[in-house]
């Protein structure tokens, strides 16, 4: 009797937990297909395009509605362009971030040689730095990077731009998350058995061969793992953006987002602005829906152990 109640309190607090989770996700999918009258008159309502409305209002109607507001976030309000800039610069920093960690994580975790330890908690560091604090003196440092950098590529008809830049904004993002996956990478290599390096060193692999054949792979959970929570990191981030990208082309999703928010405001579309969010938080859903049983096993097989 006493397990059974202990199950059932959990299954209690669980199912609690879901709807809390769910339930925002699926307001907000659920106002994406409302026009802001219908918004106004029922918030928290099913919307007309399932109930057909009052008076005899027509789901066609309803349902054209629902349609312009992704049709008017995709493509008046450019959320097209700034789902490829997000694309380009989470992609190209998650590639950099993964290749560059992983390498120093490896290294961290199976080799022991003078200053390693050091070398590690500088590294981890990074985590201990706030953001926000590293903004304006990182601002002034690519101005002077722009600068000098254009100088010395003048003779050859090139310009080093970093500001309003996917580049520029690339290497932010790189350099801000290789601490914390760093550390998490570190901890889950140091879980792989020592004995594969040594057979692969036997079989005539160099150290490179064996991180890229044997390790490599064999640390996919952790890697899946850091990359999830970067994506998620860097798919949503704002602060950098907004002080780094400047124009209307380079801007990114979260960007967009807040353009559309301000606008709502005035022209109380909110259909549109609900419509973007989603937009916004499907990439999101998608990837973890993907990988959560790579990010499960990564974590219950040590990848966030230190």
């Amino acid at each position: 009797m006493g397990r059974a109640l202990q199950r059932t309190a959990i299954y209690v607090v669980l199912g609690l937990w879901l709807v809390a989770v769910v339930l925002p996700l699926g307001w907000v999918f659920v106002n994406s297909l409302r026009s802001s009258q219908e918004f106004v008159a029922n918030p928290f309502g099913l919307p007309w395009l399932f109930t057909g409305g009052p008076e005899g209002h027509a789901r066609a109607e309803a349902w054209q509605q629902a349609k312009a507001n992704y049709a008017k976030a995709w493509v008046e309000s450019h959320f097209s362009s700034f789902f490829v800039n997000s694309v380009i610069v989470t992609g190209c920093s998650l590639v950099g971030i993964i290749l560059i960690s992983a390498m120093a994580a490896y290294v961290l975790a199976r080799f022991r040689f003078r200053g390693g330890r050091a070398l590690f908690l500088y590294f981890i560091s990074g985590m201990m730095i706030p953001a926000q604090l590293v903004l304006v003196p990182l601002f002034f440092q690519f101005t002077w990077l722009s600068r000098a950098g254009s100088r010395l590529l003048a003779p050859f008809g090139l310009e080093l731009r970093l500001h309003d830049s996917l580049s520029g904004l690339i290497l932010i993002y790189v350099a801000l998350s290789l601490p914390f996956t760093i550390l998490v990478l570190t901890g889950f290599f140091k879980t792989l058995p020592g004995e594969l390096r040594e057979a692969g060193i036997i079989d005539g692999c160099s150290e490179y061969g064996v991180f890229w054949r044997i390790m490599f792979p064999l640390a996919r959970p952790g890697i899946v793992t850091a990359a999830i929570f970067n994506f998620i990191g860097l798919w949503n981030e704002y602060l950098f953006a907004l002080v780094f990208v400047s124009s209307a082309a380079k801007k990114t999703l979260p960007l967009g987002l807040a353009s559309v928010s301000m606008q709502s405001q005035y022209k109380t579309d909110f259909g549109l602005m609900f419509a973007a969010l989603v937009i916004v938080i499907i990439p999101t859903l998608a990837v973890y829906m993907l990988l959560q049983r790579q990010l499960t096993s990564g974590i219950t097989t040590g990848a966030l152990k230190g």
